[in-house]
């Protein structure tokens, strides 16, 4: 049995939330803190030829943090470039960018990586999916195809990124098409903090006052807890980091137990990126 420590995070290049300033030191401490097995990275800096400090983020990174690196170069520009990268305390057997950009405006990818866990193949796969609806069906289309055929059935695997799909639509693909569960839709009802237990008493009172409206269908998404019930659980808020309001950012897993999920707020995440990272206590039979 092992278990490992899950983090995804859309780290804004290296910049705070307001982009004023650079912010790698401070991640790198909060990283360091989580003791991550697993880093899914999103807007990560491969190459900044304008400032030294914020170039080769995936390796500074992963010397800091004493874990393997491997990096999807997906943006392209001038003097930067921009990507999806993967950090590992296992060894990183191979991996592969896949190109899904839906339209010149936009350049996306998908990283997909192998990760050995002691003797156990991981597939972990890295995404950052488009702004527009179509698109993102679309790159999730391409997502499905890779899966099919290049992941054995059966095999654990792992899909954590940004998806900017705040209304929930993709989820059913995951879940009808490829087995794969939101880890906060299994997660165990009892793991909440002091300050997540006030502020569900607080929208219990508001509730009372104001009965809230049905979700939307695509939100109503059945997903099968670890107790083997299903629930309908939407995904947690990620974003801006400062309020969490929009819920983009997402952990998918199969041939887990997920032990805990909670979504790591208030500081030091909410000055080190405009997302707010997801964190995942998973455990491999």
């Amino acid at each position: 049995m092992s278990v490992i420590r899950v983090v995804s995070y859309n780290i804004h290049k290296g910049r705070s939330a307001t982009g004023s300033r650079e912010s790698l030191s401070e991640l790198r401490l909060g990283l360091y803190g989580l003791r991550p097995d697993l880093l899914f990275l999103q807007e990560v800096q491969g190459r900044n030829e304008q400032r030294i400090s914020l170039d080769a983020q995936h390796e500074s990174l992963g010397a800091a943090l004493c874990m393997h690196a491997a990096y999807g170069c997906n943006a392209v520009r001038p003097h930067t470039d921009h990507g999806n990268a993967l950090l590992s305390r296992f060894p990183i057997l191979q991996h592969e960018n896949q190109d899904i950009s839906d339209h010149k405006l936009e350049q996306r990818g998908l990283l997909h990586a192998l990760v050995e866990v002691q003797g156990v193949s991981v597939h972990c796969l890295v995404v950052h999916l488009g702004l527009f609806a179509g698109g993102r069906s679309r790159q999730v289309g391409a997502l499905v195809e890779r899966i099919r055929r290049l992941v054995p059935e059966g095999e654990p695997m792992l899909i954590a990124g940004d998806f900017n799909d705040w209304n929930n639509r993709l989820a059913p693909l995951f879940v009808q098409q490829l087995g794969l569960y939101e880890v906060f839709a299994v997660a165990p009802h009892d793991d909440f903090e002091p300050r997540k237990l006030r502020h569900s008493v607080a929208r219990l009172r508001n509730s009372l006052r104001h009965p809230p409206r049905p979700l939307p269908l695509a939100e109503k998404v059945h997903e099968l807890g670890i107790n083997g019930a299903a629930r309908l659980t939407p995904p947690p808020r990620t974003f801006p980091a400062a309020f969490p309001w929009l819920r983009l950012d997402r952990i998918y897993q199969r041939g887990f137990a997920v032990r805990k999920a909670r979504v790591l707020q208030g500081l030091p995440w909410r000055q080190i990126s405009d997302h707010a990272p997801l964190f995942a206590e998973l455990e491999l039979p």
